[in-house]
């Protein structure tokens, strides 16, 4: 099983980065996936989720109107675009798997870093 997390980087406050993950190894479409981060001393938390067939999206409060997950089970891969960033948002982003009858798995994460 790979988790391949890729667009991270450096942004000003205000603009928009968008984050994908690579699947392989498990089937992709009937596995939940989920975007976690952690930022530097602070535990690591839930940014959004999507269902196995893209019908339900969840989100945490501090990001529900300017983050957008999203998944295409063709390409085996979950994105999450991020709008109107915030220096709060700087963080480590990890990819996610998990399903009712398996592990969850973890990406490697990528940096993402909101600054002026």
């Amino acid at each position: 099983v790979q988790l391949v997390e890729s667009g991270g980087g450096l942004v000003q406050p205000g603009r928009s980065l968008s984050v994908s993950c690579a699947a392989s190894g498990f089937t992709f479409s009937s596995y939940f996936m989920s975007w976690y981060r952690q930022a530097p001393g602070q535990e690591r938390e839930l940014v959004a989720s999507i269902s196995s067939g893209g019908g339900t999206r969840t989100y945490a409060d501090s990001v529900k109107g300017r983050f957008t997950i999203s998944r295409d089970n063709a390409k085996n891969t979950v994105y999450l675009q991020m709008n109107s960033l915030r220096p709060e948002d700087t963080a480590v982003y990890y990819c996610s798997a998990a399903a009712a009858w398996s592990r969850r798995y973890w990406g490697q994460g990528t940096q993402v870093t909101v600054s002026s």
